[in-house]
Order: structure tokens, then sequence, then C-alpha cells
């Protein structure tokens, strides 16, 4: 059963499962987005006093320590069993939210790099319990069906509140707002975590299936998706957020940059970069449903090298001959377009045997740990001199690449097989009509 049929029928147990699922990510993600990637930079270089080379160390500290974190924490779950248990989960959430609000509210006292060393040392425990836990909650309270609009939903609304509040990227500001959203939630999340609510009760008597790109002939039969697959998707996935992370801390470096950005000091720019965030969402959830992982990555890819030299062209050309919201307009939808896609994917890859390590390594390992290593190395490459302009050529050079890559990758793939087959890729006398991909393959 679908979202939408569900409302028809007024069966609104799933309804509030979805929505549930939407509010704990999308919080989530805002939290890390702004609290941990950029909150950390401002906390190390300004309060604390570091060289932003030295607070790219720390970042890949916390990229690295998060990620053992994740990997240990969904091999648990699914040696156990967790994976597939609702309510051990809203435990572990509960847990993580708490130690994360102590951790929020202490940031801004932190005055020695010693005491960021152990605030990100800690920070990394909860973050990585996270992961797991939080990604896997799509496959116990989404419907296959609704989970590229769902993840779209969500990436909307993390960027659409990341573009707007706060207006200043300081830390004690991100504290103050995250302590008193994540304060009100805890409540909620203690009731639903306690084993008295019939609500959880009944998200947890669901049977929502295998995710969609899983193989087998009926969903009781279903197996994951091949490892073979999976390990090209996470590479992809973290060539994706390397290249968007590796180039964004730079872009706003530039002034004539800057004013179409995140960071611009005008309001109007700022919201047509959050509503841009939301249609774009809107968008790749419409084509996360409709078409094969193949042509997301080629989409992707595509507005990312395009959106890159942009950035380079305005770069070299002091703006001029760039309409002003040209730049942010492609940016934000590529961003919307591969989040939804992380978002989505790795669930959709996993049966409730395995979603842990799954969500585990696609998520830590394809975004987190690309994310905080290209920071990382964007700050060690502003901090070394290296010019905004070369730095940017870099980033325009593995977007092209990544570009190029996939569909050479795909029809190399697609003439081994031929080769293997020996057949033509047509009904014929050598092969039957039965044989030739249907609409359930060009899906995969």
């Amino acid at each position: 059963m679908t979202l939408l049929q569900a409302v028809r029928e007024r069966r609104w147990v799933p309804v509030l499962g979805a929505g549930a699922y939407v509010a704990a990510l999308a919080a989530g993600y805002y939290y890390n987005l702004t609290f941990v990637q950029l909150g950390l930079v401002d906390l190390g270089t300004r309060l604390v006093g570091m060289e932003r080379r030295d607070v790219s160390v720390l970042m890949a500290v916390l990229a690295v320590a998060t990620l053992v974190v994740a990997l240990a924490t969904g091999v648990v779950l699914d040696r156990r069993g967790w994976g597939a248990d609702l309510r051990i989960k809203l435990r572990v959430l509960l847990a993580v939210v708490v130690v994360q609000l102590g951790l929020t509210v202490a940031a801004p006292a932190v005055a020695t790099p010693r005491g960021l060393l152990a605030w990100v040392l800690v920070c990394a425990v909860p973050l990585g319990c996270g992961i797991p836990v939080m990604f896997s909650l799509m496959g116990d309270l989404v419907p296959v069906a609704d989970r590229g609009h769902v993840a779209a939903v969500v990436a909307g609304l993390a960027f659409f509140a990341a573009a707007l509040f706060p207006m200043q990227w300081r830390v004690e500001e991100f504290s103050r707002m995250l302590a008193v959203g994540m304060a009100a939630a805890l409540p909620v999340l203690a009731w639903a975590a306690s084993g008295r609510s019939r609500l959880v009760d009944l998200l947890a008597a669901q049977d929502l299936g295998p995710g969609r790109f899983c193989r087998g002939a009926s969903a009781g039969e279903r197996a994951d998706a091949g490892r073979g697959t999976f390990v090209v998707l996470v590479v992809l996935m973290f060539v994706v957020f390397f290249v968007d992370s590796l180039g964004f801390l730079r872009i706003v470096e530039a002034p004539v940059l800057m004013a179409a950005s995140w960071q611009s000091t005008d309001v109007g720019v700022r919201v047509f970069i959050a509503v841009t965030h939301v249609v774009g969402a809107a968008m790749a959830g419409v084509l996360y449903t409709a078409f094969a992982r193949r042509w997301l990555f080629l989409w992707i890819f595509g507005l990312f090298a395009f959106t890159h030299l942009l950035y380079t062209f305005a770069l070299r050309g002091g703006g001029d001959g760039v309409p002003p919201l040209t730049l942010p307009l492609f940016y934000v939808l590529a961003v919307s377009f591969y989040t939804t896609l992380n978002f989505a994917l790795w669930p959709d890859l996993s049966t409730a045997r395995t979603i842990g390590l799954r969500t585990a390594v696609g998520v830590g390992v394809a975004g987190w740990l690309a994310s905080f290593l290209s920071t990382a190395l964007a700050l060690w490459s502003a901090d070394a001199g290296v010019p905004l302009e070369a730095h940017l050529r870099w980033v325009d050079a593995l977007a092209l690449l990544a570009l190029v890559t996939v569909p050479v990758v795909l029809y190399a793939r697609r003439v081994r097989l031929l080769a293997r087959e020996g057949v033509p890729d047509e009904p014929g006398p050598h092969r039957p009509a039965a044989a030739v991909a249907g609409p359930a393959d060009l899906r995969r």
C-alpha cells in the first residue's frame, strides 16, 4: 500500500510513520549539515584560534572516527536482528539525541585545541550510532513505492531551513537554536521509545518488504542487490559528495560568488536558494521513482560538471556575462538531486537482514566520509595558499572525469555482456522475447 492509498482509505498509521521519519531525518540532516560541518570550522578557527590546516586534521579525525562507529553499529544491528526492530532503534536514537544535546550546549565553551579534540572524539560516537539507525528507519516506516518522494521531502525541508536559518554561520547561533529544538523533541522521542506507545506497536507490525533494487521473483524471496552493484554505487556517491564539498567551502571566498551563495547578505537570494532546493528535491523524487539508477547518476554528474564550470567562468570574468542567480540555481539542483538519491538508495538496496550495515557503509562512506575528507582538503588548500581559481580547476576536472567515466563504464559493461551472450539484444531466432529487458529491468 502506498501513502496515497492509505490517505484515500483513511488509514493513518502509515502516514504518521512516514511523517515521523521525515521530521526525524530532516532535523538530523540539518544538524549535521549546519552545526557539525559548518559550526565545527567556526569553532576551531574563531573561538579556539586554530589554523585552518589544524582544523582540517580534526575534520578528518571526526570523519574516520564516525565511520568506524557507524560500521560497528551497522554490524551489531544486523547480527542481532535489531535492524528490523523499530523499538530498539528508537531507544538507540533517544540515547543519541541526549548525548548530542549535551555536546551541542557545551560546544561554544570549548577553548583549547585539546578540548576540541576531546569534543570531536566524543561527538563521533552518537553521530556514528545515528547513521545506520536513522537511515534504516526508512525500511520500517516508508513504503517502497513512496521512498523517492519521501526522501525528496526530507532533502527539501533540511536544505530550506539550512539556507535561511541562521543568517550567520557562527557556532553560538547553531548551538542555541538546535539545543532548543532537541530539547523540545526529547519528550516525544522518550514516549516513542518507552514501549508504551500503541502507535509504535502498529508501526512495528507493518511489513513493508525489501528495497526496490533487491533481487528475486517475489517479496518473500528477494535477496539484497549484488555486492558488486553495491560497491560501484558507493564509489559513485563518494565521488559526488567529495566533489561537492571540495568546491563548496572555497566558493564563498570570492565576493562575486559569495553574493549568490548560502552566505549572501541578501535575504532575497537566500529565499531563492531555499525555494529552489525544495523544487529540485521534488524533481529528484519524481526522477528517482521513474528512472534507472544509471540515468540518475548521469543527471547528477552532468549537473555538477556544468555547474562547476559556470563557477570557474564567473570567477575568471569577475561575474560579467553570468546572470546572478544562474550559479546557485544549477548548484542547488545538483545538491538536491544527489541528496535525495542518497536518502532513498541505501534502504532500497537492502533487506531487513542487511539494512544496518548497508546504510552504515552507504551513508558513512559515500556521504559522511567523503564530505568531511573533502572539507578537510578544502581547508588545507586554503591554508596552503592554493589560489581559488586553481582549486576550482581541480574540482572541475574531477566533475568532468566523473561525467565521462559513467557512460564509458556503462558502455563497456554492455559490450562485455553482449560478448558473453553472443546474441543480439532483440527478439529473434536465437533469443526469445522474454529474455529482452523489460520495464522492470530498466528501473534497476
